[in-house]
């Protein structure tokens, strides 16, 4: 089936827009009909005009959280998976979101499985994702399966918003810094030169170095910048091979207190996607595949690729998960004991929560800590810059006494 724009006038009087699956422009038209909608126009929907193609486009965290918590309402409520697509997409705000929900309905409507339709819009709906919605279906509770997948999704995005809040502040502390920095070297400093140059004296090394660099920027500042970027973009594409990826987040993980922030982010989020998977009703291999997609630490990665090559071969799989050395010994704890206890999903749920909450007290540390170094930093480079300046006045000042 299609996707078609469509715009409409209602039993009202009032003008209806909106997004409908059909299989050609005159089933839409006989459809909108059937709602007591006269179609003014209808027309499929492009990838041009509309920014998604018919594989589908990508949500926001904010979109995916709220529309997989409308579908657990709807489908623990009765209605089935066509409908509550079919509902979430005539109600949403968002064209995209709408479009993307439509080609999810047109899929369902064409035989073929939910998981299924959501793969056909790899871009809005992430493995993981969509590992967790196929888990449901298998185990006939979707509803649940949804429900639980929606907390993950609220509880992941809380989190990263209060990282990225807390770092708002050292961030634009950082920008204006530069800005000062910049501006003092590219109109402070040459007017001072050019009062030293009449004296004609020799200079301090600091303040050649000073102006080196001042002149540097004045006559390099716009080419700097163009070039900053190519390289940034160069070594993005480095930093995303295999090889050079798995050093530097070797390299990340071993940095004290950043180091442990970001193990216990990818921890956290691997047991939280794991738990949600495996109370899903997914076997043990298929929870690890899906928590393996859900972090993006390499290190973190390939020990869960490790750990499921062991389990499928009859590991234990707190044994496989502590042979990596990379988990948390705490995590690994609470995996034995879920183990033990044959509650393994509840377990690391529990492991999830003491890890995010863990993680929340490191990063306030972390970022409290580097707000005064960001201070200490750029107020050492601003005052290199003053002593520089000042030097040679001081040695003026020093000669007129000499005479």
């Amino acid at each position: 089936m299609a996707v078609f724009d469509y715009v409409a006038i209602g039993a009202d009087g009032k003008r209806a827009t909106g997004v409908i699956t059909a299989d050609s422009a005159r089933s839409a038209r006989k459809e909108l009909r059937l709602k007591q909608l006269s179609p003014l126009e209808v027309k499929e929907a492009r990838q041009k005009s509309s920014g998604v193609a018919r594989r589908g486009g990508s949500l926001s965290g904010k979109d995916l959280v709220l529309v997989t918590r409308q579908l657990a309402m709807l489908l623990k409520s009765g209605a089935t998976v066509e409908e509550a697509v079919g509902a979430i997409a005539a109600e949403a705000e968002n064209p995209r979101a709408r479009r993307t929900l439509m080609n999810v309905r047109g899929s369902v409507q064409e035989g073929f499985s939910f998981s299924e339709s959501l793969a056909k819009s790899s871009k809005a709906f992430p493995p993981y994702y969509r590992a967790v919605v196929g888990a449901g279906q298998a185990s006939g509770r979707l509803g649940d399966v949804m429900d639980r997948l929606a907390t993950h999704l609220e509880k992941s995005r809380k989190l990263r918003s209060k990282l990225l809040s807390a770092l708002i502040y050292p961030a634009v502390l950082a920008v204006v810094a530069m800005v000062v920095v910049v501006l003092l070297l590219i109109f402070v400093v040459p007017a001072v030169v050019e009062q030293f140059e009449t004296v004609g004296q020799d200079l301090p090394p600091l303040t050649n170095a000073v102006i080196g660099v001042s002149e540097f920027m004045r006559g390099w500042g716009l080419v700097l910048v163009p070039v900053l970027a190519g390289a940034a973009w160069l070594l993005r594409g480095v930093f995303q091979t295999p090889a050079v990826k798995m050093a530097w987040d070797k390299f990340v993980l071993r940095l004290p207190m950043l180091g442990k922030v970001i193990k216990n982010a990818n921890a956290a989020q691997f047991a939280r996607t794991f738990a949600t998977l495996s109370g899903s009703g997914a076997t043990v291999p298929d929870a690890l595949v899906a928590a393996r997609g859900s972090v993006g630490n390499e290190v973190f990665r390939q020990a869960a690729s490790r750990v499921r090559r062991q389990v499928e071969e009859g590991q234990p799989l707190n044994r496989a998960m502590r042979a990596t050395e990379v988990f948390p010994p705490m995590l690994v704890h609470m995996v034995a004991s879920g183990e033990r206890g044959g509650d393994l999903p509840d377990m690391m749920g529990r492991a999830a929560d003491y890890m995010e909450d863990e993680l929340d007290s490191s990063a306030t540390v972390a970022l409290g800590l580097l707000e005064p170094l960001l201070i200490v930093l750029l107020a050492g480079v601003v005052a290199l810059i003053v002593l520089a300046i000042m030097l040679p006045i001081l040695q003026l000042n020093t000669m007129a006494i000499g005479a």
